[in-house]
């Protein structure tokens, strides 16, 4: 009896140190999308204040975000492919560094070049080689360590959060970073990433494979076959992705300019303000990871739901510049994006064969960052001619979303 007493109990305590290692490993590849979002998004705050320092214009200006997601757009499909064939660390780790290497350079050339816009480029350029290689590969990561579908929706959710709370800590971080030197941002990235690092070393343990990697031809072959038999609600996928991140992003461009311009808000102030309307989204993401679970029919509605809020929210901006009017609009589009993202990348993870997990999210991480650098060089020329197309036209793209996930996303093609 004692015997079996003592058995329970060592059995209780390994379950316990079981899951309490799992907790720290989601915490640490938390991180990861935390980072890089911190990476990219603190320096939309403090844009308007590099073209003053720099003597840029703001078309420029919004190239330092852009020029980060162009250069990630193309080099996260290999990185997805080698994080299947090598591992998902071996391919994380280095971009990491790679990521920490750009923010050095940026810093560098703003505090000796006598062209420092040059060198802030180069340095983004980096960051964007390491930001390919370090965020997408969390979601096949998460993906491979657990095979409960309800721990892997949770998991994602925290991830998705993580995303989101590091947009809504973005805007304060940058900003009072820029208040004590301008270019700190740049300086505090490769501290970030150094955490990480740390972090993913020594408590995140990926899984055992005996699996043997398919061979490019194979693999290419089998990608194909994927996008033939399941191409539809991926692509669907795809497209709400790239429009959600591109209203995200070019909207923060409009309301940090908004706020400087109109109101003579800069600063911690304006961190602080640009933070209220992400808070949303952050909530939204967590909220919504912990309640699909493994429901795509629930994923799918309320992808729709979420898209018919931020349609609305985006169309009724531009009844007014009121400062109050628009955080409280701005509020409602960050409840929309926060209640899609944790669906599509659900049907996505828990939709893909693991061998092919990788390429595909990474594929679909790729069109994220399309919509991350298109929207601020778009919003800022639209800024410049019509502010009433600029929302009236994001309303379309908006309900063309909608339309999409309505019809293409089928939840039982997804299982």
């Amino acid at each position: 009896m004692e015997y079996t007493k003592e058995l329970s109990y060592k059995k209780r305590l390994a379950n316990k140190k079981k899951h309490n290692g799992k907790s720290w490993a989601i915490i640490s590849i938390a991180s990861i999308p935390l980072i890089m979002t911190l990476g990219n998004s603190m320096l939309i705050p403090v844009l308007p204040l590099f073209e003053k320092k720099l003597g840029i214009s703001s078309l420029q200006s919004s190239m330092i975000i852009t020029l980060y997601s162009v250069v990630a757009i193309f080099l996260i499909p290999v990185a997805g492919y080698l994080s299947d064939r090598i591992g998902r660390k071996k391919v994380i780790i280095p971009s990491l560094i790679i990521a920490g290497i750009g923010g050095i350079i940026a810093a560098w050339g703003t505090w000796t070049a006598d062209n420092p816009y040059t060198f802030v480029l180069i340095g983004r350029i980096f960051q964007g080689v390491g930001a390919a290689g370090a965020a997408p590969i969390v979601m096949p990561l998460v993906g491979d360590m657990f095979r409960d579908e309800d721990e892997v929706s949770s998991s994602l959710g925290v991830i998705e959060t993580s995303n989101t709370f590091g947009k809504v800590l973005s805007p304060i971080l940058g900003a009072a970073l820029a208040s004590f030197l301008w270019y700190s941002p740049f300086l505090a990235f490769p501290v970030f990433c150094f955490i990480s690092i740390l972090l993913m070393t020594f408590l995140v343990k990926t899984p055992d494979t005996t699996e043997e990697p398919p061979h490019f031809g194979e693999f290419i072959s089998k990608i194909k076959d994927i996008f033939l038999e399941k191409g539809r609600w991926i692509y669907a996928v795809f497209a709400i992705g790239c429009i959600l991140m591109y209203v995200l992003f070019g909207v923060l461009f409009y309301l940090s300019s908004t706020l400087e311009d109109n109101y003579g808000i800069d600063g911690l102030k304006k961190g602080l303000i640009l933070a209220i309307p992400l808070a949303s989204l952050c909530l939204a993401s967590f909220i919504t990871g912990k309640k699909i679970s493994k429901n795509k029919v629930l994923m799918k509605w309320l992808t729709f739901i979420g898209l018919v809020f931020l349609a609305t929210g985006v169309f009724i901006i531009s009844f007014s510049e009121n400062l109050w009017y628009l955080l409280s609009v701005f509020f409602l589009c960050g409840i929309g994006i926060g209640m899609a993202l944790p669906c599509l990348d659900a049907f996505l993870t828990e939709g893909i064969e693991k061998s092919q997990r990788g390429t595909i999210t990474s594929i679909y991480s790729s069109m994220r960052f399309i919509g991350v650098a298109v929207g601020p060089p778009v919003f800022a020329i639209l800024m410049e001619n019509s502010r009433l197309l600029m929302f009236y036209s994001t309303t379309a793209i908006c309900i063309f979303a909608g339309i999409i996930s309505l019809f293409a996303i089928k939840p039982k093609q997804t299982s």
